[in-house]
């Protein structure tokens, strides 16, 4: 249970997000919980995105980028910030490793 509660929840967060938007149809609308367009506001700065990056996914770069301009840019970002979170946990299992043997 120690283990859990050390799992950085960031990190589930975005493999699970990442998961989502794979597996998801890029041709089909769903549901949005932007809050700007549940209000009726056509334009949102990030409307788009999540369809941009299941685009990217499903291999396709000129739908990704008539989506949104930013999806390239927003998946690379993301892949960064995983990376890093898995690096930091796998540090901390090292160190833990090191200290367990020294006892």
């Amino acid at each position: 249970m120690k283990h859990f509660k050390s799992f950085p929840l960031e990190l589930f967060f975005w493999i699970t997000a990442l998961v989502l938007l794979a597996t998801a149809n890029p041709h089909e609308h769903h549901f949005t919980l932007c809050p700007l367009a549940n209000l009726g506001i056509d334009w949102c700065p990030g409307c788009g995105l999540g369809r941009s990056v299941t685009a990217l996914f499903h291999g396709d770069l000129n739908a990704s980028f008539s989506h949104h301009w930013f999806g390239i840019p927003a998946l690379m970002l993301i892949a960064y910030r995983i990376y890093e979170l898995t690096k930091q946990l796998t540090n901390r299992k090292k160190e833990f490793n090191l200290k367990y043997k020294e006892d």
